[in-house]
């Protein structure tokens, strides 16, 4: 078995990110999102026996309602986890979850199966964050504290560069249906198949070498009562390291605007902006691209200077974002230049952000075997946060009827995160 800190273990771990970034580009972001609305544009919806006007709308809320069952089911089933050592079997069973899901999202070739898209949406949701929990819990397992930042940005450059791979074979196959033989609407079925395969094979990699049960702990057959036990355990020592506490609240607030700008950026794009769906992709992809360069570049400015100095920054050009977002509208001369512009500054963050906020979090850890039920906590606060973040969102845009007010709110999140950022300790690894 491969000891912490082998650089052959942090590859394998790091290759879940490749495995699995598809489902976030592809289905999440680029391709589901644009079938459905294709699908059901100017159509009424039927689910669960009530009809839908706005099938956007019922979309929305299937995402909101998988985020709250990870939120509520996530805790203690890695409370379970860490009590009988079994972290690679939970992330085993959501990532078959997650990849046979979005295989069956085949399925929904029309109006008639419409739920199809939303059921198997809302388990492919459950599926990928929820693996993401035990995935992450695996950092300080497989990597010393030193080697944290690097592997952590190794995981978002993995994920970057595989989901832009299989982004653009799925664009030539959706673009140039000719070509292969088959529609444009088949095509994209395919793409849904596509994603589902290449997350569970190359996942088979991780499983391969993750080790398991390291504790080699050995649970009593109550293991559901004492994995809730161990959810208890951890919360109070949440309560009682003030710093991490303070951390997490600076996450919460950072990824109330992080989440939700990754979320809505394409909505804000077409609907505030009206720019084509040819635009948003090219944006998307600009974005993927310059975030392998933003994780590998602030991975090594958090090695000179620290964590929070390197998360300080990347939340200033955040808000930079937000305040650029705002001032754009339909109106404006080359308005998509504008817009693919801020895709590049946000692409260098992204990344950064995403891969900073996990390794600072993991190496603020105190000693401890609980790796996944203090993950557990980590991913609740993020998804606490898309709620939020999309609530307001929403509000603020049917308040003025403007986005350009919800995405300049979204700025005050990220200047309250960095004002408590700045009032943390410093440790041994978190400078």
């Amino acid at each position: 078995m491969l000891k912490i800190g082998d650089e052959k273990l942090i590859n394998s771990w790091a290759f879940y990110d490749w495995a699995n970034s598809v489902y976030s580009l592809v289905i999440s972001t680029a391709v589901f999102p644009l079938y459905y609305s294709a699908i059901t544009e100017g159509k009424i919806v039927t689910f669960l026996w009530m009809k839908w006007d706005h099938p956007d709308s019922l979309y929305s809320y299937a995402l909101s309602f998988s985020f709250l069952v990870v939120a509520f089911m996530s805790p203690i089933l890695s409370g379970i986890a860490d009590y009988t050592g079994n972290k690679k079997k939970f992330m085993k069973f959501f990532c078959w979850l997650g990849g046979l899901s979005v295989c069956s999202l085949y399925f929904f070739e029309g109006i008639d199966t419409v739920w199809i898209g939303i059921v198997f949406t809302i388990l492919a949701s459950i599926g990928f964050w929820s693996s993401l929990v035990f995935y992450n819990a695996y950092l300080p397992e497989v990597a010393h504290p030193e080697q944290q930042d690097r592997a952590s940005a190794k995981g978002f450059i993995y994920g970057y560069i595989g989901s832009v791979i299989l982004l653009v074979i799925n664009l030539l196959m959706i673009q140039m249906p000719d070509l292969f033989g088959i529609s444009a609407g088949l095509a994209s079925r395919l793409s849904f198949i596509m994603v589902g395969l290449w997350w569970i094979g190359f996942a088979q990699i991780t499983f391969k070498r993750l080790p398991n049960n390291v504790y080699n702990k050995k649970p009593d057959e109550d293991y559901i009562w004492k994995g809730y036990k161990e959810l208890k355990l951890v919360a109070k020592q949440i309560l009682n390291y003030p710093t991490l506490k303070r951390f997490l609240i600076a996450f919460f607030l950072l990824s109330v605007g992080v989440q939700t700008i990754i979320l809505l950026a394409t909505i804000f794009g077409s609907t505030e902006l009206g720019l084509e769906t040819i635009d948003l992709i090219i944006t998307v992809l600009l974005i993927q691209i310059v975030a392998i360069l933003g994780a590998f570049l602030f991975s090594r400015i958090s090695e000179k200077k620290g964590n929070f100095y390197a998360l300080r920054v990347t939340i200033i050009i955040w808000m930079l974002v937000c305040f650029l977002a705002s001032t754009l509208h339909k109106d404006l001369p080359n308005v998509s230049i504008y817009f693919y512009s801020l895709g590049g500054i946000l692409g260098l963050v992204l990344g950064a952000i995403q891969s900073l906020t996990r390794s600072t979090y993991s190496k603020m850890l105190p000693e401890t075997e609980d790796h996944a039920t203090f993950f557990s906590f980590y991913d609740v606060t993020e998804k606490i946060a898309i709620v939020l973040g999309t609530f307001v969102y929403g509000l603020l845009y049917a308040l003025t009827d403007s986005m350009q007010w919800s995405v300049l709110c979204l700025a005050l999140f990220f200047l309250a995160s960095i004002i408590i950022l700045s009032t943390l300790k410093r440790t041994k690894y978190v400078m």
